[in-house]
């Protein structure tokens, strides 16, 4: 599987997200990945502090997921991005990762367990936390795990995805900026590919805000692919035999004496 991961920031005009989605997805295609991972709220930034998300939210259906269909159908790509999702709650809607197939079918959609109530800043005042439950889904034969942002500092999360079957573990991302968070994010992405022995792929929105740094991780912590700081997208090849080497050599996980089990 070849996987392109997309660096690049969201606004507040959903349809100029759209538009950028649309070009990026046919920027990255042209390298032939089978796969393309957009940053988390791609469809439209956080809120301020003191404002709501929930007007800018769609339903599965809405404008933003059709427009993830179309790319996809059109070049030939599976894509997964970051959107808000309606709930019950008409206030606080989900913070989501959807999922869709080459052929414009939808795959999966992941709603955001852990929210980001850290670092002064309150995600659930506005958003939904997701069931807690491991969300993967097959993009050829590969299987791969989602996750969003804030998920990556816990790692019962990623351990119930590969124990669920990922191989992959996809993570968009909106990581704020801030003293030692970039460290905090490249570390942990490569923490979670060695204790996993899986590849991590991590797609985060850049500028002013947040960090980037989007890459792939291989099974052994080895950055395969990176972006840096500006907008830019970075191709990796995720292999099957190498999952197996690394997993043969250091069986990590079949050496467990103790699990979690997701509550």
């Amino acid at each position: 599987m070849r996987i392109a991961v997309v660096q690049t920031a969201s606004s507040y005009d959903k349809a100029a997200n759209r538009d950028l989605v649309t070009r990026l997805v046919a920027e990255a295609a042209e390298g032939r990945p089978d796969l393309v991972v957009l940053p988390e709220a791609m469809m439209s930034d956080f809120a301020v502090d003191g404002e709501s998300v929930a007007d800018a939210a769609e339903p599965l259906d809405g404008e933003f997921v059709a427009t993830l269909r179309k790319a996809a159908v059109e070049h030939g790509v599976a894509i997964v991005a970051g959107m808000f999702e309606r709930s019950c709650d008409q206030n606080r809607p989900y913070n989501t990762l959807l999922a869709v197939g080459a052929d414009g079918v939808l795959l999966g959609a992941y709603r955001k367990i852990h929210l980001y109530d850290a670092f002064g800043y309150r995600e659930s005042d506005q958003l939904t936390a997701g069931d807690v439950a491991p969300v993967v889904i097959h993009v050829g034969d590969r299987t791969l795990g989602l996750m969003t942002c804030y998920d990556l500092r816990f790692p019962e999360l990623s351990r119930a995805l590969v124990d669920a079957g990922a191989e992959v573990l996809v993570v968009p991302a909106a990581w704020v900026r801030g003293p030692l968070k970039e460290h905090h994010w490249t570390t942990l992405l490569t923490a979670r590919a060695i204790e996993n022995t899986c590849y991590v792929a991590a797609a985060a929105q850049n500028g002013k805000k947040y960090c980037g740094l989007s890459q792939v991780v291989d099974p052994q912590g080895i950055a395969l692919a990176s972006v840096g700081e500006s907008d830019g997208h970075a191709y990796a090849e995720v292999s099957a035999e190498r999952l197996a080497d690394v997993r043969k050599r250091n069986p990590s996980l079949q050496n467990r004496r103790y699990s979690v089990t997701p509550r």
